[in-house]
């Protein structure tokens, strides 16, 4: 393109040598040369940028080396955020009365220093009127007294920043004050160097050391490119205030404070700061952040109540006398064969060989020749919750997890939960971005009802990153955490919020650490490389915690004790030197999403947990040399199989009630599995399910299929039947099933129980509906509606022989 006759190359060369307002005025020319202008990014518009004394690299200080994608709109948004603190100006000139009876007064220009018009700050203040800039020449200012600003100024240092300091105790009176190019340092008499209750202030590219700073509300704060040394900053109950792109270090307390609820009252700044925030750049998709979604708190306690079931059987024919007859060990009883895939779960004709429940056949069958029931009690996960109202998705629910494990994206995330959403999208109380927390104790501590929001910052080499207590909350979103001598993130006394995107990772302590009631939402974090736990929750603390990368941390990816009571679903914890998940000391929690896959040499134990609604299997044992103890679960309700174990496993599975899947209630081809006093009932697929080579001893169990057989024994299955109580199912499906002549599978006393006639009822008693619980395993505070019910209560590992290759008990928690 050629402009005026002139290459574009040569254009480009005279336009790098005019100033801004110059090049606002070529922009307005045409079309052609305002794309010449915009064209200059990384010269001309770029030399503006880092030129300009009042303010730094758009990426300091966390990423001083990076370019910004567009020079010109760094400068844009440091220009229009520069003026926020007139914007009160505008307003009172925009009314009729200003307009009509009042000319417009030039700013002044006050000039103090040696040799100029005013020698100290106090004396230039004194005759400083509306909207006047006062310039601090090089030197030193140390004010004897406390300066009250009671006129709205602008105070700007001269030359480089460090040339001029102002050793100063400043009350702000006025509504607006502009404090730019300064280091400040306390007076003698006071460690405050700065106090606003109302106004507006705003600080750009400042150096503060050794002292404190305070706001109240409804006074409001705009800090950007400031450096504070061992300086605390107090915001009490503000309703609104921005620290962007600053440095704390070496603090010796908490760099930064919040402190009570935002302020209902608001000042006039409160409006172009929310202006402002949105206009910029946002880490996340826009979604309308007053949208908070409804939760229909009673369907779900319906929804996870422990409930009597009726499974109702199917039938319009008399049952085959093979069912009826005595067991024989070479018997093939059954009307249909199934073809058999390399796994047993291909391929399959009957829904008793698929692990994905029902062939669609199955599903549109008339309901209208229901003939007997079995009735029975399913101990749901409600009493777990304690009431909480963090409820699990509602049973059936569809869950889709990628084949290949692949997390969801926080973007994905957020689209799907629209309060969580909200939440990211929320402005209020303090919002810190793109900040430096370093070499301290203390980054932000938020308490008393207060409000902040943290993105895109970096907290390292301190002793804690973020505290939020007392009924506070926080927003953090992607921020980076590292090496700090405590927990990362500590929340207790009922503190909440969002904490989503993060990289947590190399702390002394957890990563997270989740007490007393707090209960945030813990999303599409990385926790990692931690020399304690990933996540801790204890204390009667809750939380929801979805879908983050918790890995290789010395202890336990998730560690819940005394009365921890969070929600933990569709996680990959990997690669720790520990428990994937730990629950002991009457710690209680609802862990599900694709349910639990367990991959060890070592000796495990599965105890006591609830394993519901999940989009895969309940249990998958996938690796397992030695003995795998599956004890007292309630696994139900999973969109496949309950349990399914794999070859070369050796399993014990006892006392677990397993109802309702969608698939098979157990399907094994394990070399040594042990089913004992289970009560495997309402499956889709058949109770169990043996496959070729497998060796099972299946002994006083209660199984019933819903609409399969109650045990289908494929190929070379090895087994031994004995002293069962089973059920039959669908009419046209028999109690047994044995594809092949098979003399290794032996049943000896067992019980057959066959409808005769419509009013049949058939309980689960003498014993109840399992899992039971023993006592030494209940606890008192999970008692609810009169019941005492423990889940989850504990998930061990004993290691013998110490770890092996560094990895992980549980290698994926899905």
């Amino acid at each position: 393109m050629e402009a005026g006759g002139l290459p574009l190359e040569l254009w480009r060369m005279i336009l790098a040598y005019l100033h801004l307002p110059d090049l606002g005025r070529c922009s307005l020319v045409c079309r052609a040369w305002y794309e010449l202008i915009l064209s200059l990014d990384s010269t001309r518009w770029r030399q503006l940028c880092l030129g300009c004394t009042k303010c730094r690299h758009p990426n300091w200080p966390n990423q001083p080396d990076v370019e910004p994608e567009s020079w010109r709109e760094a400068f844009k948004q440091h220009y229009l955020a520069s003026k926020t603190w007139t914007k009160n100006a505008l307003d009172l000139e925009s009314s009729v009365c200003f307009s009509l009876f009042r000319r417009r007064r030039e700013r002044r220009t006050l000039s103090v220093g040696p040799g100029h018009e005013f020698d100290s700050l106090g004396s230039a203040l004194a005759m400083a009127s509306l909207y006047d800039r006062i310039v601090l020449f090089p030197g030193v200012y140390e004010e004897q007294g406390e300066i009250v600003l009671k006129v709205p100024v602008e105070i700007v240092g001269h030359g480089k920043l460090g040339e001029v300091a102002l050793l100063a105790s400043i009350d702000q009176h006025c509504s607006t004050t502009r404090l730019c190019n300064l280091v400040f340092m306390p007076a003698w008499f006071s460690p405050f160097m700065y106090k606003t209750t109302a106004g507006h202030v705003q600080f750009d590219n400042c150096n503060f050391e050794n002292g404190h700073i305070q706001v109240r509300g409804p006074g409001t704060c705009q800090v950007k490119f400031c450096t504070f040394k061992n300086t605390h900053v107090f915001l009490h109950n503000v309703p609104l205030c921005v620290l962007e792109n600053c440095e704390f270090v070496g603090s010796e307390n908490n760099s930064v404070t919040v402190e009570g609820h935002p302020s209902a009252d608001k000042n006039w700044a409160y409006k172009y700061l929310l202006g402002l925030i949105k206009s910029t750049p946002t880490f996340l998709p826009t979604e309308d952040s007053d949208f908070l979604m409804s939760l229909d708190l009673e369907s779900r306690d319906q929804a996870w109540s422990p409930k009597t079931c009726d499974i109702v059987i199917e039938g319009s024919q008399s049952p085959t006398s093979a069912a009826s007859s005595s067991p024989k060990p070479a018997s093939k009883v059954g009307s249909q064969e199934a073809e058999v895939g390399s796994d047993g779960e291909r391929g399959a004709q009957t829904p008793d060989s698929s692990d994905g429940g029902l062939s669609p056949s199955g599903e549109d069958e008339d309901e209208d020749q229901l003939m007997y029931r079995l009735s029975y009690q399913v101990q749901g996960p409600r009493p777990v919750l304690g009431g909480s109202f963090l409820g699990p998705p509602l049973p059936g629910a569809s869950i889709q997890l990628p084949s290949c494990l692949v997390l969801n994206s926080l973007q994905q995330e957020l689209q799907k939960d629209k309060e969580a959403m909200a939440l990211a999208n929320s402005v209020q109380g303090c919002l810190i971005r793109k900040c430096l927390f370093r070499d301290g104790k203390g980054g932000v501590f938020v308490c008393s009802y207060g409000r902040a929001k943290m993105e895109g910052n970096i907290f390292r080499n301190l002793t804690y990153a973020v505290r939020c207590i007392h009924n506070s909350k926080i927003v953090m979103l992607r921020n980076d955490i590292y090496r700090c001598r405590a927990s990362g993130i500590f929340l207790r006394l009922e503190g909440g919020g969002l904490i989503a995107g993060n990289n947590i990772y190399h702390n002394a302590e957890a990563g997270v650490d989740i007490r007393k009631k707090s209960n945030p939402l813990i999303l599409c974090n990385q926790i990692h490389h931690g020399l304690r736990s990933g996540i801790v929750v204890l204390g009667n603390g809750k939380g929801i915690i979805r879908n983050n990368q918790i890995f290789s941390n010395k202890e336990a990816g998730i560690y819940i004790l005394y009365h921890g009571n969070p929600v933990v679903s569709g996680n990959h914890i990997f690669k720790g030197r520990a428990a994937g998940i730990a629950v002991n000391e009457n710690g209680k929690g609802l862990i599900t999403a694709s349910g639990l896959y367990v991959q060890s040499s070592e000796a495990l134990h599965v105890i006591t947990n609830v394993i519901h609604a999940n989009g895969d299997r309940g249990i998958t044992v996938a690796q397992s040399s030695q003995l795998t103890r599956v004890a007292n679960n309630s696994i139900s309700c999973n969109q496949q199989s309950g349990v399914k174990v794999e070859a070369q496993c050796k399993v014990e599975l006892r006392g677990n009630g397993i109802y309702d899947n969608r698939g098979q209630g157990i399907i094994t081809k394990g070399d040594s599995t042990i089913v004992i006093e289970n009560d495997i009932i309402g499956n889709r697929g058949s109770g169990l399910q043996l496959l070729p080579r497998s060796d099972t001893k299946v002994i006083k169990n209660r199984i019933h299929s819903f609409r399969a057989y109650g045990i289908t024994v494929q190929g070379r299955a090895k087994a031994l039947v004995q002293e069962n109580i089973i059920f039959q199912g669908k009419t046209n499906k028999t109690i047994f099933q044995q594809i092949s002549n098979n003399r290794e599978c032996v049943m000896q006393n067992n019980k057959f129980l066959v409808f005769k006639k419509k009013s049949d009822t058939w309980r689960l008693v003498n014993p109840p509906a399992r899992p039971h619980l023993e006592n030494s395993l209940r606890c008192p505070s999970a008692a609810h509606n009169g019941q005492v019910t423990v889940m989850a209560t504990r998930i061990t590992a004993r290691v013998e022989g110490g770890y092996h290759s560094n990895r992980s008990v549980f290698c994926t928690i899905l």
